[in-house]
């Protein structure tokens, strides 16, 4: 119940790689100068394939084990992107791009896929193949959907697909992870409310949006305390409002934007349902009129129930029986890689980060202690589920 020992050797050369890219984020789809790099130590790790370019940016390598007597295949997915925001941490190794870090851990997350690649690629201790997964565009892009549009499982059919993810003040060397629902959908959403412009002095000649909007700022919220059930959970928050140029002078319109989480999809349908209702009609009432444009970027991400358990058997032999727990609580916050849960069975585990910032923080950084716990993760998993 420890990392492997094959880590040892190969973490200074692991750590000197995050740092590298944590020095040079590269958001979105951007991630040119990651994913060549990924690449390039794929090819040296003398993994079998390695496809680039897929869904624009992605990279994928072909692992094959010692005997395929199984015909299965597994997929091991890691994200490459970094953040606009901008680093405040002082580290030796911080951001050398103005305004952009890694923020999530996704340095980390390629890394320890790399380094699990490599050793996979050396030792071939399993029977079967394993496809590791590097993805751009996490954030916000949905380059998982990207990837899978781009033929991923079609021309990579996996049986089985799992991801991991730093957790920030999780103890190192624990992990934790759950079944059903365990990250919200993500969903986007812009109002317009259009009245009639006219002077501030002169309100009965116009017809003012302004109203509307802090009426709907105010109703949007009883759609989850009076429309749904209260055992369920969603967030509706309106987090932008742009409205008029002068102190005295009613706007003709306002422009309102904001985010849906939930965590199933029929409360998901719920909330877009009532939104756009209530956006239309108390527009209506004031003499205005509303429109919304609901955008689902991404769906609920669903931990299928056997995969979790295989998943956490994997985390067990690594970390020990009381280092891995199944009842995590989930968070509204988003992940695309429910795209790939919806196409395949499989489960996304998260692991300690130690004492940090929050992910999306300035002051975050991916904990580089970590970096053996989470090859192990992967090796293990890909023995355990791919048997001689």
């Amino acid at each position: 119940m420890a990392v492997e020992n094959w880590v040892a050797k190969e973490i200074a050369a692991l750590t000197e790689f995050r740092r590298d890219l944590h020095q040079n984020p590269e958001l979105l789809y951007e991630v040119h100068r990651t994913a060549s790099n990924v690449a390039e130590q794929l090819r040296a790790f003398g993994v079998d394939e390695v496809h680039e370019g897929i869904g624009r940016t992605g990279v994928v390598g072909v692992i094959k084990g010692q005997s395929n007597t199984s015909g299965r295949m597994i997929g091991l997915r890691a994200d490459m992107d970094a953040l606009p925001i901008k680093e405040e941490t002082g580290v030796p190794h911080a951001s050398l791009v103005e305004g952009k870090m890694h923020a999530c851990g996704h340095d980390g997350h390629t890394t320890m896929l790399l380094g699990a690649a490599k050793h996979l690629a050396e030792s071939r201790a399993f029977d079967g193949t394993v496809i590791v997964i590097f993805q751009p565009a996490e954030e916000g892009g949905a380059g998982a959907k990207a990837m899978i549009d781009d033929g991923l499982f079609t021309r990579w059919p996996c049986n089985e697909v799992y991801g991991m993810h730093n957790k920030p003040n999780l103890p190192v060397g624990q992990f934790t992870l759950a079944p059903g629902p365990i990250m919200g959908s993500v969903d986007e959403v812009k109002i317009t409310i259009t009245g009639k412009g006219g002077h501030a002095a002169m309100p009965n000649l116009a017809i003012d949006p302004m109203p509307v909007a802090a009426a709907l700022l105010q109703g949007a919220q009883t759609i989850t305390s009076r429309n749904m059930d209260p055992m369920d959970s969603a967030v509706v928050s309106l987090c932008t409002i742009h409205a008029g140029n002068a102190f005295n002078v009613i706007p003709q319109a306002v422009e309102m934007t904001g985010t849906v989480r939930t965590l199933r999809e029929e409360v998901r349908d719920l909330v877009e349902e009532r939104l756009t209702t209530m956006v239309e009609h108390v527009a209506a009432a004031f003499g205005g009129k509303g429109t919304i444009e609901y955008l689902r970027h991404y769906p609920v991400t669903v931990n299928h129930e056997l995969e979790t358990e295989l998943a956490a058997a994997a985390a067990r032999e690594v970390a020990g029986e009381g280092a891995v727990t199944t009842d995590m609580v989930p968070t509204l916050g988003g992940e695309d890689f429910s795209f790939m849960l919806n196409e395949v069975p499989g489960a996304m585990i998260k692991i300690g980060n130690g004492p940090s910032a929050d992910l999306h923080h300035p002051l975050y950084d991916f904990n580089d202690d970590v970096i053996a716990w989470g090859c192990s993760y992967w090796t293990t998993l890909v023995r355990q589920r791919l048997p001689l």
